[in-house]
């Protein structure tokens, strides 16, 4: 009797621990199916600072099939891929968007006031940034070239990331 308690016990204590292993491991495993949102960048800049990365910020509009294309294509996979983790920090603000953003300095503004501030007119464009709000490399605008895009976004991550690892900077 006793041994079939203990026996009953242990195999609970197997069952919960291979539930919580199996969960937390789904969790991980779990797809990230949406770049963040930018709502406070002094808290992306402290990041970029601490963590010595750039700043990605994809500049987007509602119903835009490019910029859903430069996502679900490019963005997406590479925020999945742990090598860009010690690259870049990504995110999204809608450019004619009238939510409440801080920019690099603190300041409080809007989606559509932080993108006029750094000229964006077209949708999708992407821009490097450093922990001060300085632009790192050329802009990406559009998506006139998908067979290239990839390496343009990697050169584009690269080029921004040499320049924030440059001690001279």
């Amino acid at each position: 009797m006793v041994i079939k308690r203990l026996f009953s016990k242990a195999m609970a204590l197997s069952l919960a621990l291979a539930s919580l292993t199996w969960f937390s491991l789904a969790g991980a495993a779990a797809p990230v199916d949406e770049i963040p949102a930018a709502t406070d960048l002094t808290l992306e800049a402290a990041a970029s600072r601490n963590r010595q990365l750039p700043i990605l910020i994809l500049f987007t509009a509602p119903g835009c099939a490019y910029c859903e294309r430069v996502k679900q294509e490019f963005l997406l996979p590479m925020q999945r891929n742990p090598e860009y983790a010690d690259k870049v920090i990504m995110r999204q603000v809608e450019y004619r968007g009238r939510g409440k953003l801080v920019d690099f300095s603190g300041k409080a503004t809007t989606a559509a006031r932080f993108s006029r501030q750094h000229k964006i007119t077209l949708t999708p464009t992407i821009k490097l940034f450093d922990a001060k709000g300085n632009s790192l490399s050329e802009p990406l605008i559009g998506l006139t070239t998908p067979d290239y895009y990839g390496a343009f976004l990697d050169r584009a991550i690269d080029e921004a990331l040499a320049k924030i690892r440059t001690p001279s900077r």
